[in-house]
């Protein structure tokens, strides 16, 4: 019999690839614009501020395990029962408290080719095997979705809008969907963008409170600006709480975070600010891009706080030069290249003088390499 001399992970966690984030730094050039991680770049609203700044003093005391008042004032805000609400450290945790409570060694969770990076994660982690559905021009397709259900289905993953492509399907295929899945298997509706989205939306909320199989997640790292704070909610039917309460971090969402979280959803007009301006900027954008067509670019349509840029796949101008000739001049986006999408580039929606930065860039990458010249 041989003795291992050493430790040895699970094979499932060896197979896995640890979470590679945005950008934040760059090489030896001052950053002028971080467009990387699709984040708010006008802040939390000054009542979360001034929220965090009032409890702070209470950091010797652990939080509230159950986030009685953000629960609450989630409940209010979404018309939901709090009792179906669970808080966790971002949307992420969520993910995983789902995995973790539903799925294990055998089982096939879905998600589709350029899901969010971290359903993966999850699945992986639990030693589940990932099942990837094919999309159509970056956009989920429940079709396809719906077939690559097996017996061995134990959970969906699926966001609407979609990070990393920004797509978005309309409320009638997520009702298509939410009907066509098995009552036997979890279909998690991630909802991080929600609030960008225009038009008809089916954000899950209602139905998740009465359908056995559906969680709805959603999180205050995008619209709210409390990225840093990592609070994230999802509303599931009461079993489905349960399950994962069992798996949930203890104390999992800080002081801090539940305060602003709270405060932050009573500042209905800071967050009316945010996404009228993030939509406006994203509109503008995307005209910027349509306007380097000829160079092969295309803004694919985006209905979150960010757009994906398709580069041509060789040529003088392409996902990688744009991506290094940005960096070189300070401004970080999200090189998709570590996603399996060597062609694209996501760009955050920024500030007004951040987002007309970078399409300035753009241009002059373009109009460069046209002449032969990388800067």
């Amino acid at each position: 019999m041989s003795i291992a001399t050493a430790p040895e992970m699970k094979p499932w966690i060896e197979a896995m690839h640890a979470y590679v984030p945005g950008k934040a730094k760059t090489d030896g050039v001052p950053v002028i614009a971080k467009l990387s991680s699709n984040e708010n770049p006008w802040g939390p609203s000054p009542r979360a501020i001034a929220a965090m700044q009032a409890v702070i003093a209470e950091g010797h005391r652990y939080p509230d395990p159950a986030s009685t008042a953000l629960r609450a004032a989630l409940g209010d805000a979404c018309n939901v029962d709090p009792a179906h609400i669970i808080c966790g450290t971002g949307s992420d945790e969520i993910l995983h408290m789902v995995a973790s409570a539903f799925a294990g060694p055998g089982d096939e969770i879905i998600h589709v080719r350029h899901g969010f990076a971290v359903y993966e994660g999850a699945t992986r982690r639990v030693g589940a095997t990932p099942v990837i559905v094919p999309d159509v021009d970056y956009t989920a397709d429940v079709t396809a979705v719906l077939a690559a259900i097996t017996p061995a289905t134990k959970i969906i993953y699926l966001a609407n809008p979609n990070n990393p492509t920004g797509t978005l399907l309309p409320a009638a295929e997520i009702r298509r969907l939410i009907a066509g899945v098995p009552p036997n298997v979890i279909l998690v509706l991630d909802c991080a963008y929600a609030e960008f989205a225009e038009g008809e939306y089916e954000d899950g909320l209602q139905l998740a409170q009465t359908l056995p199989n559906l969680v709805v997640t959603r999180t205050f790292s995008k619209i709210h600006g409390l990225a840093a704070q990592r609070v994230g909610w999802a509303v599931a039917a009461l079993p489905l709480i349960a399950a994962m309460d069992r798996v949930r971090g203890p104390f999992n969402v800080t002081t801090t975070g539940q305060a602003a979280a709270v405060a932050s959803l009573a500042d209905t007009a800071h967050i009316a600010m945010v996404r009228d301006e993030t939509i406006r900027l994203r509109g503008w954008l995307a005209e910027q891009i349509a306007a380097l067509g000829n160079a092969g670019l295309r803004a694919i349509p985006s209905a979150c706080n960010f757009i994906l840029i398709e580069f041509p796949e060789s040529g003088p101008v392409t996902a990688a030069g744009a991506n290094q000739y940005l960096l070189d001049h300070g401004i970080i986006c999200r090189y998709l290249a570590v996603q399996a999408m060597p062609r694209c580039l996501r760009v955050s929606i920024g500030t007004e003088n951040e987002t007309r930065t970078v399409a300035a860039a753009l241009r002059d990458y373009v109009e460069g390499a046209a002449q032969g010249s990388g800067h």
